[in-house]
């Protein structure tokens, strides 16, 4: 067994670990009649987006000291704030060391010592001279290792959003992306070492755990070798359209 496959029963262990767990604050499907504007799909209700950032707290810098694998999953739901724009996770990719895929491959370069410095920080590049990336760096210190933000959800926020993206929308279509994300954040790779643990700019706070989560290959990653390719290492929230193309590669965990 390759150490993709076992990983991959690994990430399927770590999201019904975390699926047994309790919801920390409420969270709303996709369908209607929840409260919500059918054309915004929230995932949480809009009448509890208040609720939910008065009760979020930043999450610790031990949350972080994890492998990537288990990191992703958990941070699904929570929450991504800068200033008055808050969003919600809903979509993410693993990278880990020895990774095919990951940009820890090339070792210690000036863009890539972030991915190597300790879980918690952010690490935001350039991605084709047009999209800023944010990742969230995992585990300790040296292992070069981080998880994608693909996708989230607007809770706060949104008209800024919206001048920062040129979208008047308040559709899927504005976040579903790791490039709108960084866009949405306003972020550049000067926001790359950040620490996401500390008050103040660029935060990651806690938030509901999804009842249920969807897993299936990366996107866009063909050069990496199959085993990487298939791996099963992106994760989103199950019910929410806040997830980017392709969708029919995600399958119930």
């Amino acid at each position: 067994m390759t150490s993709a496959a076992k990983s991959s029963i690994r990430s399927r262990r770590t999201v019904r670990r975390i699926k047994k767990g309790p919801a920390a604050l409420p969270v709303a499907s996709d369908g209607n009649g929840d409260g919500r504007s059918p054309a915004s799909g929230l995932l949480v209700q809009s009448n509890t987006s208040l609720d939910l950032l008065g009760a979020a707290a930043l999450l610790p810098w031990g949350f972080y000291q994890i492998d990537a694998l288990d990191l992703a999953p958990r941070l699904l739901g929570k929450l991504l704030r800068r200033d008055e724009v808050v969003l919600q996770i809903t979509e993410v990719e693993a990278y880990r060391p020895n990774d095919s895929a990951c940009h820890g491959r090339f070792g210690i370069t000036i863009r890539t010592a972030p991915v190597f410095g300790p879980g918690g920080h952010a690490y935001v590049y350039l991605c084709y001279g047009i999209h800023m990336m944010l990742n969230i760096v995992a585990d300790k210190e040296g292992v070069g290792a981080a998880v994608l933000i693909r996708s989230c959800a607007p809770v706060s926020g949104l008209e800024t959003i919206q001048q920062r993206r040129g979208q008047k929308t308040d559709k899927p279509a504005l976040l579903t992306g790791p490039g709108k994300v960084g866009q949405a954040l306003g972020l550049s790779t000067s926001w790359s070492n950040h620490p996401l643990y500390i008050p103040g700019g660029l935060e990651l706070l806690d938030g509901p755990e999804p009842e249920n989560i969807l897993v299936g290959p990366r996107v866009g990653i063909d050069y990496a070798l199959p085993e990487h390719v298939n791996a099963p290492w992106r994760f989103a929230v199950a019910g929410s359209r806040w997830i980017s193309a392709p969708k029919s590669t995600l399958k119930p965990s």
